[in-house]
């Protein structure tokens, strides 16, 4: 194992013991209910980043894997009384699915038309979810948590820790991706398809497989926002402020390095949890609108732009 993966992997276990640490210490739940929506965002963002970063092909359709995930684990709940780590899996396995079946049909469309497709399928699911009544329908649905286990006193702190091993998995999973041959294969497409194919890149199985790993991830990062919340409905399930954010914190951040996405999302989502308390929810859109001109006119390649030898040199497997 090279010294960066192991500073990398040192790294995780370090940030998953002060996150349990944090689960055992603090008594005010608040910092969980915050740090939650940061860490769903930090692996929305990751995820993202294989295909819209990596690949060049821009998704707008972050709302439907998302929301797909949340009533996957609404669906296993009311069918099944199924456990939290059951409804991650099973939306992974949706998202993926998902991703293939997407991917299939939009992938060889290129640049905005591409971007418009995926628009279009969140816009089709949600019309399908909210026309199914056995999952709430247009009203939405109220859900009971179960009783949480030991070692959390609590069911948002457990929520809190489940939602930080995603990040590790989805971060552990597109730095790989990066620093492999998929990743150069990627990245080749994104820099001219035609030329890529040229040399022989399978360019339509890298984006297959892009698609479907991160309409996993996606999923699976959407799955436990039903017990976060303990209501589903499709609105807020479905809602577009999810592909906009994501969107915004991987280019804020920089999509070419997958330190990019964690750093915009974590930027973003903590300065959206300060303004919620501060001021209100609704200036989030405002402000994360100038972010987002600001960075695209200041540093068009994120905040790792501005320190890319840096990044390079440290990103290695």
């Amino acid at each position: 194992m090279q010294r960066s993966s192991i500073v990398f992997w040192t790294g995780a276990l370090l940030f998953l013991a002060v996150v349990f640490a944090m689960t055992q210490l603090l008594r005010n739940e608040y910092p969980f209910f915050a740090g939650y929506v940061i860490l769903q965002f930090v692996v929305l963002s990751v995820a993202w980043t294989i295909l819209g970063g990596y690949a060049g092909y821009v998704n707008f359709g972050t709302n439907a894997f998302f929301g797909v995930g949340v009533y996957t684990a609404v669906l296993l709940v009311q069918a099944y009384k199924a456990p939290l780590g059951v409804q991650i899996a099973a939306a992974a396995v949706v998202g993926s699915l998902l991703g293939l079946g997407v991917g299939l049909l939009t992938l060889r469309m290129r640049g905005i038309f591409f971007s418009i497709a995926t628009i279009a399928l969140a816009i089709v699911i949600e019309t399908t979810v909210t026309n199914w009544r056995f999952v709430g329908g247009a009203a939405g649905i109220q859900l009971q948590r179960p009783p949480v286990t030991a070692p959390f006193d609590s069911y948002v702190k457990m929520l809190f820790f489940v939602q930080a091993l995603l990040v590790v998995l989805a971060v552990a999973i597109t730095r790989f991706i990066q620093n492999s041959r998929i990743g150069r294969g990627l990245h080749a497409l994104r820099d001219d398809e035609l030329a890529a194919e040229c040399t022989g890149v399978p360019t339509l199985r890298l984006k297959l497989l892009a698609c479907v790993i991160s309409g996993a991830l996606i999923s699976a990062g959407g799955a436990p926002a039903a017990m976060y919340v303990q209501y589903a409905n499709p609105d807020s399930a479905f809602n577009l402020n999810y592909s906009v954010s994501v969107l915004a914190m991987s280019l804020i951040g920089g999509t070419s390095h997958w330190i990019g996405p964690i750093l915009g999302a974590v930027l973003l989502g903590t300065t959206q949890q300060f303004l919620t308390v501060t001021i209100s929810s609704e200036i989030n859109v405002l402000v994360l609108g100038v972010m987002l001109v600001v960075f695209v006119v200041a540093a068009p390649k994120g905040i790792i732009g501005l320190f890319g030898k840096s990044f390079r040199s440290g990103g290695r497997a």
